[in-house]
């Protein structure tokens, strides 16, 4: 009886854990379809965003949205993004917030 309870805290607790990834990813970041090429901790077509964090400042990050880039994760050029200065400024906070 001790053992199952103990597995439900702990599946529990990794529910928790998984959720909280997916809950961090700020609401900006689906409204401009950011997360259709990204997530915060896995490659998907572009790179993580902890990734971009460990390798880019805010402004270099800002760039690379709004004119695009190429070659700096893959041969996947990211393309240039429309996105307001305020959603721009909130995506980037939040990604140099993953270093």
């Amino acid at each position: 009886m001790k053992s199952i309870v103990v597995s439900m805290i702990a599946a529990a607790g990794l529910m928790v854990a998984g959720s909280a990834v997916a809950t961090d990813m700020p609401a900006v970041a689906k409204k401009n379809n950011c997360t259709a090429c990204h997530a915060v901790d896995k490659k998907v077509v572009g790179p993580a965003w902890k990734d971009v964090a460990a390798k880019s400042d805010q402004a270099t990050m800002a760039t690379s949205i709004t004119k695009g880039s190429k070659g700096k994760y893959s041969a996947m050029p990211m393309p240039p993004q429309k996105v307001s200065e305020a959603d721009l400024k909130e995506i980037t906070a939040f990604i140099a917030g993953l270093k």
